[in-house]
């Protein structure tokens, strides 16, 4: 295929650091390296931004601190979303998560090659990332009660939810974007389609609202490290894989977005797509 795209951004899913030994699959202290080789690739690109897609540590709150200042070298516009891992943290910390990351809220949603952006928080109803006692704690727990007892297969206490506010706040985004002759990505920690263990609570609704618009074209997160890949249609959904897995090999992307398709370029596990628009 010829021509140039329109813009082109970096994606790095789940580097989940820890300095520590490794466990099963994953390599937490490793993920130093990776994202080093990771921004050198993406500082020789022309890129609009890099978004990492949650998990940027696996525990402590230490691990920030030698993680966050390699995002120093980068050239590039930096975006967050956060994960569940981002918030295992004691309990003291769990309201410096997002002043520690620059951010003023978890959801929200940015311009970038002319395309509308859209973060979720798919932790704003869970376990984890409210203290006990909280009202969004005790929704997460009627949340996960019913799922359980509905037997829904991602009903995880890993897995978090959406409030109605977010929802809301979506829906006027996606309404202003179509407005203005936008199209849309949006970006989230967990995956929604297809049905899968670890999906976001509210993965049907989620899935039903983006698809209800014309102009919604892909959907991206990590949080299975073992990546997957759905369609709607024309309307994408994938789940880049986790860096922290694997001893000597990385996984990172660059996503070229054309008018007529999106490319992703894969850097070591990571698998090449060409998605038809």
């Amino acid at each position: 295929m010829t021509g140039s795209p329109l813009f082109r951004f970096g994606v790095v899913a789940d580097p989940q650091y820890a300095p520590i030994a490794p466990s099963g699959t994953r390599y937490f202290s490793n993920t130093l390296w990776k994202l080093s080789e990771a921004i050198k690739v993406f500082n020789r690109e022309d890129l609009a931004f890099v978004v990492t897609l949650g998990d940027i540590i696996d525990r402590e709150w230490g691990s920030y601190a030698h993680l966050l200042p390699l995002y120093k070298a980068l050239a590039h516009p930096n975006f967050f979303v956060l994960g569940n891992h981002d918030y295992y943290v004691a309990g003291d910390y769990l309201n410096s998560v997002l002043q520690t990351l620059g951010l003023r809220r978890a959801y929200y949603d940015f311009l970038g090659g002319g395309h509308r952006f859209i973060v979720v928080d798919g932790n704003e109803i869970s376990l984890f990332a409210n203290a006990k006692g909280t009202e969004n704690y005790a929704a997460a727990n009627r949340r996960i009660s019913t799922m359980k007892a509905a037997g829904a297969c991602n009903a995880h206490d890993v897995n978090g939810g959406i409030s109605d506010e977010q929802f809301a706040w979506i829906q006027q985004v996606m309404n202003k974007a179509k407005a203005a002759g936008e199209r849309v990505i949006v970006m989230g920690h967990y995956p929604i389609y297809p049905v899968h263990d670890l999906n976001l609570w509210d993965d049907t609704r989620l899935v039903d609202l983006l698809t209800s618009y014309d102009n919604f074209l892909l959907y991206i997160n990590g949080h299975n490290h073992a990546g997957n890949f759905g369609a709607i249609g024309r309307k994408y959904f994938v789940n880049f894989k986790g860096m922290v897995e694997t001893p000597t090999t990385t996984a990172f992307s660059i996503v070229q977005v054309y008018d007529n398709r999106i490319d992703i370029r894969a850097f070591g596990a990571e698998e090449p797509r060409t998605l038809s628009l």
